[in-house]
């Protein structure tokens, strides 16, 4: 027993001729208080934010979609060719939106922020992986994506990037 506490007292010994002539931080970081915001504040924020990122989807509207054969739509006016594209991997997504476990609304809601976001970044093709599960997702994605208007062609996702759990959607990004 001694032993060890002859080794620890050895050992913060060492410590301390380590450590001498060492000065405690001084700092310099303020914290300012946080106000309070008042219900005005919250519904200006949140306007803008409805005004600037929302696109409200219908659940009523549904588009005339193919029931056989692989999930797909292409706006009046794009090329076929650009939805086989999509098909065959040839865009690569650079945003991913991941809705597993998501509820109607959220799901809405991230879907219109994903879709403001890739414009606002100049991103053309994405993928928004809904998941099979109940179908509640799988079902009602295509058909809130097929109202949008900067949405201009999806197809099911290639296995790489999430099969039949998946849509990989172009987006017509407007010039500046």
């Amino acid at each position: 027993m001694s032993n060890k506490n002859s080794q620890l007292e050895d050992d913060f010994d060492l410590f301390k001729a380590e450590v001498k002539g060492v000065k405690k931080f001084v700092h310099d970081t303020i914290i300012t208080p946080r106000r309070q915001n008042s219900k005005a504040d919250k519904a200006k924020v949140m306007g803008k934010e409805t005004q600037n990122h929302e696109f409200y989807f219908s659940d009523e509207f549904e588009p005339h979609l193919s029931d056989t054969g692989p999930t797909q739509y292409a706006r009046d006016g794009v090329s076929k060719y650009e939805v086989k594209k999509l098909r065959r991997g040839v865009y690569v997504p650079d945003i991913y939106l991941d809705m597993h476990g998501m509820t109607q609304q959220e799901a809405k809601r991230e879907l219109a922020a994903m879709i403001a976001a890739c414009i606002k970044e100049h991103v053309s093709c994405a993928c928004v992986m809904h998941g099979i599960g109940k179908y509640i997702l799988k079902q009602k994605t295509p058909m809130w994506l097929a109202q949008h208007p900067d949405v201009m062609a999806f197809h099911q996702a290639p296995l790489e990037f999430g099969g039949a759990g998946a849509l990989l959607m172009l987006i017509d990004i407007p010039e500046r």
